[in-house]
């Protein structure tokens, strides 16, 4: 799976870090780990990571309104539950893209049987010819042919296409005043999960399904964004940790129902329902464990480069340390070097 690494670590344009909020510097009543790195609780990470992502403000001091809080997740709850909300509006997924990642499993499939499943999206066909286009691609002679754009990009670049130019517009796609910052973020967590969850994958499930469900893992998020921003045509100043983990809950719903949407294979779909429906220590599907394990430790890394959390920091809770500790802290450091700001 050595490619995979070089598949992942593309060119990223340089960003500046944002400051470290005061009340979030190194956790002192967190315990060491046997991996030598500094442990949080699982409640305290994710509060962090989708405060970030729902770009909210990171404590609620003394201005939560718990009553409207309260208001707005059952509004919120009643739209995901009910059967009003509007998949419709989710973006659009290629139908082929499923088929296009089970056909990349294959080492026997050739540039003419790619090609088929590419024309069969008008879409996914102008950006293959697109990218082969570019510079980085010129050739002496002008690509000709769908297949010869194939070839020529191979099975690398395909997957590059596959996630930059297909998964990255519907992360992207979040609606609303926050809308670009959100979706970047969600892209930026979707790109550091997907590779954790390709490292973690091997011998527990398949690396391109992994892949996959990484990618996909917090699409509910921004359909969570929408809703607050535009759907329920409301701000929050401040809120509580129990109102972020009730936005974290339907958040995981709506992924399912964009999972169901877009047709993904069921053992992603079986992963994501799994993490909507069940607690993390009691997950039994391979595939859940490999999500679970690979979006807590892309939370920490993302939170670490914009400083939102301590560099040391660890992270641990009954359903991530089923893994070996030395496989997590591999994985990590993996991470960091390949997306750790400079």
């Amino acid at each position: 799976m050595g490619y995979w690494w070089r598949f992942f670590a593309r060119e990223r344009g340089p960003a500046t870090p944002a400051p470290r909020p005061a009340a979030l510097g190194r956790d002192t009543s967190a315990s060491l780990d046997d991996t030598g790195l500094r442990s949080l609780t699982c409640n305290d990470v994710e509060e962090r990571f989708h405060r970030f992502i729902l770009n909210l403000p990171v404590n609620a001091g003394d201005h939560a309104n718990l009553g409207r809080e309260q208001v707005l997740l059952q509004r919120l709850g009643e739209l995901c539950d009910s059967g009003r909300f509007d998949v419709r509006t989710l973006p659009r997924m290629p139908t082929v893209l499923p088929q296009l990642m089970r056909a990349m499993k294959s080492d026997n499939l050739n540039g003419a049987q790619l090609a088929n499943l590419i024309r069969r999206d008008p879409v996914l066909v102008g950006e293959v010819m697109r990218v082969t286009g570019s510079v980085a691609y010129r050739t002496a002679h002008p690509i000709g042919s769908l297949q010869h754009a194939v070839v020529l990009l191979g099975q690398v670049g395909l997957r590059h296409v596959v996630s930059v130019y297909v998964m990255k517009p519907i992360l992207m796609a979040s609606a609303g005043a926050n809308g670009q910052v959100i979706g970047q973020r969600l892209w930026d967590h979707a790109e550091r999960c997907a590779h954790a969850a390709v490292f973690l994958s091997k011998g527990q499930c398949d690396p391109f399904e992994a892949q996959l469900a990484g990618l996909v893992g917090y699409t509910g998020l921004g359909a969570m964004a929408r809703l607050l921003d535009k759907d329920l045509g409301q701000s929050l100043p401040a809120c509580s940790p129990a109102f972020i983990a009730g936005c974290a809950r339907i958040a995981a719903r709506l992924s399912v129902q964009a999972g169901r949407h877009w047709d993904l294979p069921p053992v992603v779909l079986d992963a994501l329902v799994e993490h909507a429906e069940t607690m993390p220590e009691a997950m039994e599907q391979p595939m859940s464990r490999v999500l679970h394990a690979a979006q807590r430790l892309a939370m920490c890394q993302q939170l670490t480069e914009h400083g939102l959390l301590d560099g040391e920091a660890g992270y641990t809770d009954n359903a991530i340390t089923q893994f070996p500790a030395q496989l997590l802290a591999r994985c990590r450091q993996d991470l960091r070097q390949n997306f750790a700001q400079p």
